[in-house]
């Protein structure tokens, strides 16, 4: 086997943990995952009903699903969910941290409840969810979704695009500490889905303030988060998938 075979891992017969993997990018994540073999323990907050749908369509590509729920708000749900992930598996190498809340709010009226609200499922969440795979498994890849409006200023999501920098400066620190069994690293989308409430010509409207003049879908991120989780020699980096929008972003949102 040569070296760069060696550094192109197959992921059939592995186990992931995707957190809100009922709905939008998580759910094209957890099918993409079961496309390549791997096993999906699906988590969700309040998507029973497309879970289960989700654990359908897994089956359907021949490998095992399983629905854990949990409050991602709520710490000690949080705190119990990588063991109750692997209880129902039995085994885990794969974390998705998806999950994430997207609350308006603006410099001028953000609360400090508004903060901790989007910090505690948006940063916090994913870097305890981290911690328990570092103790409990050990061994793996985890991937982060991010924004690529990290890269700027966000001015109508405040508490949001703040979670969000806090998960990318966790993903470098615990990168850090959790190397050489574990890799750690982010994938940053931009225009893919429109915001929930919003339609398609969301996107349509904003396509030209992308480098690329278009948008992009669920399978360019998907795409991305495989790449990493193929690689056992890529660890601390952040993936933009925004077709360059992130290279236009300035401090003044």
């Amino acid at each position: 086997m040569t070296k760069s075979n060696m550094h192109r891992e197959s992921l059939k017969g592995k186990t992931a943990l995707v957190t809100g993997a009922g709905k939008r990018v998580g759910r094209a994540t957890a099918l993409a995952l079961a496309g390549e073999g791997v096993n999906v323990v699906a988590h969700y907050g309040t998507s029973a009903g497309e879970v289960e749908g989700l654990r359908r369509e897994i089956g359907e590509r021949g490998v095992e699903a399983w629905a854990v729920q949990a409050d991602l708000e709520v710490a000690e749900e949080c705190e119990g969910l990588m063991a109750r992930a692997v209880d129902a598996a039995g085994r885990m190498d794969i974390l998705i941290n998806n999950a994430s809340i997207f609350p308006a709010s603006k410099l001028e009226n953000v609360t400090l409840d508004d903060l901790t609200k989007a910090v505690r499922v948006n940063a916090w969440a994913p870097f305890v969810l981290s911690r328990a795979f570092a103790r409990q498994v050990g061994r793996g890849k985890i991937v982060n979704l991010l924004d690529s409006r990290i890269k700027g200023y966000d001015r109508l999501h405040v508490a949001y695009i703040l979670s969000k920098h806090m998960l990318a400066a966790l993903t470098k620190m615990t990168a850090l500490e959790f190397a050489p069994d574990i890799t750690v690293n982010a994938v940053a989308p931009g225009l893919i889905l429109p915001p929930p409430g919003k339609e398609e010509d969301y996107l349509d409207r904003l396509k030209n303030t992308v480098p690329l003049k278009r948008h992009g879908d669920p399978q360019d991120v998907t795409d991305a988060i495989l790449f990493l989780l193929k690689s056992d020699f890529i660890t601390g980096q952040i993936i933009y998938v925004d077709g360059g929008r992130h290279l236009r972003e300035t401090p003044d949102g």
